[in-house]
């Protein structure tokens, strides 16, 4: 069994440090989301209808599940209808060999 390598990356996240393990290929994408999220959390703190660090880190928790929800269905409704397209491809494709 091989063991992967991680490295400790330290990030800020509404002026509170964090060290995160991650593999060595995966540093820059973790950094880049830990800067989305102090972004996300800045905003809803500076909106001023939140306070407190675990109510904010709630609400942004929230906001990101419902985008990934939108995502998905998203995601879905292009599988269905490129599923139906398929379906509608096959019988034109059928329709065309009936005729000749």
């Amino acid at each position: 069994m091989t063991e992967t390598s991680s490295v400790t990356v330290g990030i800020r996240i509404l002026d509170k440090e964090y060290q995160v393990h991650c593999p060595p290929d995966q540093q820059e994408a973790l950094l880049g989301a830990a800067r989305d999220l102090d972004q996300r959390m800045r905003d809803v703190r500076r909106a001023g209808n939140v306070i407190g660090l675990e109510r904010i880190a709630v609400m942004v928790a929230l906001n990101l599940s419902y985008e990934l929800a939108q995502t998905r269905d998203q995601v879905h409704d292009g599988a269905a209808a490129g599923a139906d397209l398929e379906r509608l491809d096959h019988k034109l494709s059928q329709a065309i060999l009936d005729l000749e």
